[in-house]
């Protein structure tokens, strides 16, 4: 398997549970730089405080099993696939799992407001304003 032919990438959105301190986006990064490794998953997290917006690249399969447990993660709600489909090559081959956070909530709501390839290109465009950690 090359990695040009089975590329596929997830950009989804969702907001953290309520009541739960932000502080708790650092145990799921710390946690999931790790698996992801493993899995052979890049990406970006964003987050503002409430929302997230995440860009997932990697193998279909480990990148749809993560999706899958995204979704059932109980510190995420309203949890949303916006884009899914076959990627050329990676984004984010510089790092496992950025992460950035944004300043003030407006920029996350745009994007969450948007759908399909319009919101993956609104949250790329976007990139090169966030202070990522890698």
């Amino acid at each position: 398997m090359t990695e040009e032919t089975s590329l596929f990438e997830i950009f989804y959105c969702s907001v953290l549970k309520q009541d739960l301190p932000p502080a708790t986006v650092g145990a799921i990064v710390t946690q999931a730089r790790a698996r992801n490794a493993q899995h052979e998953i890049t990406g970006l997290l964003v987050f503002d405080g409430m929302r997230f917006c995440q860009h997932l690249e990697g193998p279909p399969e480990a990148v749809k099993t993560l999706m899958q447990r995204i979704d059932q993660d109980w510190r995420h709600t309203e949890v949303r696939v916006v884009y899914q489909g076959a990627l050329a090559a990676r984004r984010y081959s510089g790092f496992g799992l950025g992460l950035a956070e944004s300043e003030g909530p407006h920029l996350m709501a745009g994007v969450h407001a948007l759908e399909g390839e319009a919101a993956l290109n609104h949250f790329l465009a976007l990139r090169p304003s966030f202070d990522i950690n890698g």
